[in-house]
């Protein structure tokens, strides 16, 4: 007859390793959702640029200069060039009137939500610790911090003020909105 501290130990191994399975596919499915995500950005950024470079009133400058973005020879660039800018995982447009929630990806969803269900019940900002434990994670620095990243692009956008340094609570115009339209 098998030892009940065998049958625990077996147990747990079975355990383990679909911990171990499960981790590694959430690995794969994280790295296969960046990539995605990188390449939708670039698709978007692809469209912003046609669509400048359509838009009327664009053809004053002519020529290989003008559409290699280079100054005329023997002309200074009145702007300097800015420099390569660190491309975001996930894109969070501007905020505007009659933007859906839906426009945003689900992390960033989950925040205003939260933040939502507190200004519906009349309760202050989150800090991000608090949003944290709101969405079962633990309070541990890279959660939090990966919280904060994302409250702070929310906010650089207009989706969310911070009313206090480290609070974020929903931007007036976004709190009546209440999900979009």
């Amino acid at each position: 007859m098998p030892s009940v501290v065998g049958l625990l130990e077996q147990r747990e191994l079975t355990a383990r390793r679909r911990v171990d399975d499960l981790r590694e596919e959430a690995d794969r499915l994280q790295a296969e959702l960046a990539v995605a995500e990188r390449e939708w950005n670039e698709w978007v950024i692809a469209r912003s640029r046609v669509g400048e470079v359509l838009a009327p009133g664009n053809d004053a400058v002519v020529g290989p200069a003008a559409s290699e973005g280079l100054p005329a020879p023997g002309v200074q660039s009145a702007r300097p060039e800015p420099a390569e800018a660190a491309k975001p995982k996930t894109v969070v447009p501007v905020w505007r009137a009659g933007l859906a929630w839906s426009a945003l990806s689900v992390d960033y969803q989950r925040i205003l939500q939260a933040l939502s269900d507190r200004n519906r019940l009349g309760q202050g900002a989150l800090t991000c610790q608090e949003m944290a434990a709101c969405f079962g994670l633990d309070p541990v620095p890279g959660k939090v911090e990966a919280l904060r990243s994302k409250a702070k692009r929310l906010t650089a956008r207009g989706w969310l003020i911070e009313p206090a340094p480290g609070r974020f609570a929903l931007a007036k115009d976004v709190a009546g909105q209440r999900g979009g339209s």
